[in-house]
């Protein structure tokens, strides 16, 4: 399974952008989006559970984040909204078998290679 992250970019505090990660191989169970700010522990973001379309958020991105995809495409999508400078950082998606435990990132077996966002302020 390959995952390619794209969408990332330089934008303004309260801007929007969208990431997108496209899987390629044998489906998995379920995407998750995570991040890496500088200095910092990857952190989880999201995820999308394809069976009962189950979908997740950290509390720090609840309300402003929203991961939505399309299964036979397998492609989800990262929509970022009201940007902070404290969201700054490479975003990863990464492809679990597994359908339970998707906040850990430990239960993701396939990494894509990351898409820098930066929000100044």
């Amino acid at each position: 399974v390959q995952l390619q992250a794209s969408g990332g970019g330089l934008v303004q505090a309260g801007a929007s952008l969208r990431l997108s990660c496209t899987a390629s191989g044998r489906n998995l169970h379920s995407i998750g989006w995570f991040r890496q700010a500088p200095g910092k522990e990857r952190e989880f973001v999201g995820f999308i559970r394809w069976r009962g379309n189950i979908i997740d958020y950290s509390d720090s991105v609840k309300g402003r984040f929203t991961i939505s995809g399309n299964n036979a495409k397998n492609t989800v999508y990262l929509q970022m909204d009201s940007l902070r400078p404290e969201d700054t950082a490479v975003y990863y998606c990464a492809a679990s078998p597994r359908e339970l435990g998707l906040t850990a990132l430990n239960s993701y077996r396939y990494w894509g290679q990351g898409t820098l966002v930066t929000v100044s302020s």
